[in-house]
Order: structure tokens, then sequence, then C-alpha cells
């Protein structure tokens, strides 16, 4: 069985858009591809009722018919956790779980797509981080990777060392323009020199950086104060608004991409955070709807202004949930992926199919 496990370094760096858009590309070519998740940590509850997207985006985009239980064996959530640390999760067990529903899935199948962990110790209470699944499975590894700078070459190295001899070879992904150069002179030719792969880097685009506003919004259950005004904008990250105008200005001409979180009474910093050109968007919390000035300031503008009744600590986790998820949750988003990988890539080797 050609088998390719597919895992990153962290959390929110395409990893699910390029495992879809590697089952995909095979999947066109004509061969016969299954798709599994064996730790699932989207969750909708800490009770551990699975509202993991990827093995039902998987579901949908491939055309599948296998059984969310078998694509999705383990609910990784906090309670799974803190059973397994009680004692009360039987990592022998766990293991014949994960290889059993495998074997279902990949009966017919000339290639398997296993995704892996936003890191390579996801699992490792119960003996089966992405490493130990890997070789319950005997599948090779593809490691994804963001890259900011040299220094990410610590990260990358070291986690190539722990994938070991299962590792195919490492992707980096969003790199921006300014670091590639850096990248591919300096960074790539030292990790081959360790023995290390890299089959590839793809590029920042902007349809796959961040989320909308209009994705953000709904994903928040946001009230809309500018209707139809700046909703299709991108949002990489967030600022928080804590202190005073003058300094908050300051802070928010450093960011880029950013949408701006504070309270709905803080009207200097709702104003400093108009004058900033990086700050895409207001995100008020508290209820508290902001004064007609700065709804007149963001309309003139075309600054987007939203607002939640949650605090500001709740809503910070929330938005870095929304952000650190990403738009890979599409079948749009996935075939852009697919372009890249297939301008940057080389994706034959890759699979080990002919394409």
């Amino acid at each position: 069985m050609n088998t390719l496990l597919v895992t990153s370094t962290n959390d929110g760096i395409g990893k699910t858009a390029i495992t879809l858009a590697l089952a995909r590309r095979a999947q066109r070519a004509g061969y016969d591809v299954g798709y599994m998740k064996p730790k699932g940590t989207r969750l909708q509850s800490a009770v551990g009722k699975t509202r993991d997207e990827d093995p039902m985006l998987a579901r949908e985009l491939l055309d599948l018919d296998a059984e969310m239980h078998e694509m999705e064996p383990i609910v990784y959530s906090p309670t799974f956790i803190q059973e397994a640390i009680r004692g009360r999760e039987d990592p022998d067990e766990l293991r014949e779980r994960v290889v059993d529903s495998f074997e279902d899935l990949a009966e017919d199948k000339d290639l398997m797509i296993v995704e892996g962990s936003g890191d390579l110790s996801t699992g490792s209470i119960v003996d089966l981080d992405d490493v130990d699944i890997a070789e319950a499975l005997d599948a090779r590894m593809l490691l994804v990777t963001g890259y900011d700078s040299v220094a990410t070459t610590d990260a990358v190295l070291g986690s190539a060392q722990t994938a070991g001899d299962r590792l195919e070879g490492v992707v980096f992904n969003g790199v921006a323009d300014a670091k590639m150069d850096e990248l591919n002179d300096d960074v790539i030719p030292f990790l081959d020199g360790r023995d290390v792969p890299v089959f590839g880097a793809l590029p920042t685009v902007p349809e796959l950086a961040g989320v909308t506003v209009e994705e953000l919004a709904r994903s928040l259950g946001c009230n809309v104060l500018t209707p139809d005004i700046g909703l299709d904008r991108h949002v990489e990250r967030f600022t928080v608004g804590a202190m005073g105008g003058s300094s908050a200005l300051d802070q928010f001409r450093r960011t880029r991409d950013a949408v701006m979180i504070t309270g709905g009474d803080r009207s200097e910093v709702q104003t400093a955070a108009l004058e900033a050109a990086g700050i895409k968007a207001l995100l008020l919390t508290g209820g508290f709807r902001p004064a007609s000035a700065v709804l007149g300031r963001a309309q003139e503008e075309g600054v987007p202004i939203l607002l939640v009744q949650s605090d500001t600590r709740t809503t910070i986790d929330r938005v870095e949930d929304v952000l650190h998820a990403g738009r890979t949750r599409t079948g749009d988003t996935v075939d852009r992926m697919g372009e890249l990988l297939a301008e940057g890539v080389d994706v034959e080797r890759l699979l080990s199919v002919d394409l």
C-alpha cells in the first residue's frame, strides 16, 4: 500500500489544504484514493463530540462513502486527554482501532492520504504521535512548515530528525516574497546537506492567507455595523487595543492585515485604529455600540466594524481559533492549493505515482 502521512510543525500553515489537494490531484489522475485523519482535534465541545471539518470536507471533495468513525477513529478532545492522563485510555487498543480503521479504508485503494496533527507531538500521551502512527500504518511522511526567518531551520531540522527514516521530505508553505530568496539560496541547500529533502516552497497568496472579514463575522456570529463595506478584506492576524489612543496608534501602524479587537466603549482606540492602514477591520466586544463619529469615520475609510456580545478575552480566543483554522475548508481553496502544488512541487515524486 502506498501511504503518505501529512504532518506539520504547527497549526494554521495549510496542512489540510495540501493534504486534500494532493489527494484530489492523484484522484483526478485516475488513482483510487482514500483519506483518513486518525486524531480529530477540531471539536464542537470538550466532551468529545466531533465537529472536525477536515474529514467531512475530504468525504465531500473526494466523493468517499466511508463512515466518519473510520475516517476519524480517535476524537482527541480535552476530555479524552484527561481520561488518558488518568490511565483510562488503553494505548494498545487505540492503536488497534486506528490500524483496523485504516485497513478498512485502504481496501482496494491505490493510495492512502493520512492527515496528521498540528504538530508531531500530539498523541504522545497515548503513544500515538504522528511518527507512531506512521510506523503503525507503514506510511511515508511529508512535513509541512511555514517560513519566517533562518531561525525556522531549527524547528524544521528537529522535526525531520524526530520523523527519522519515515520522512519523505518537506514542503514550505505561505512563504513571503521577501523571504523566498533566502529560503532557496541558504536554507534549502543546508537542509539538503543534512539529508532532509525539500519538495518545494509555496508563496503566500491572498486567497489562502487568513480569512475574509465576512468569514470572520460569520464564524463569530457578529453583528456587522457597516453593511457591505470591506467584507471581502483579508485578515491574517489580530491586535488588541488595550492602551491609550497615541500608544495604540504606534502599535497599529506596526501591524498589517489585522483585525483590531477592543471594547465597544473605547472610542479613542477605535479612532486610532481607523488611522492605521494595516487595520482592516474593527471587532468590538461587550455588546457596546461605538460612537456615531466612529461609525461615520469607518464608513468614510471603508473599514468594517463588527460587534460581539462576548468579553475581550473570550473574543480573542475565538478569533485565534478562526485564524488558525484558516481558509482551507472549502473546495475553492483546495483547488487553488492544488494549482500552487502543481507549479512549485514535484507532486509525482512526492506521491510516488505517475501523474
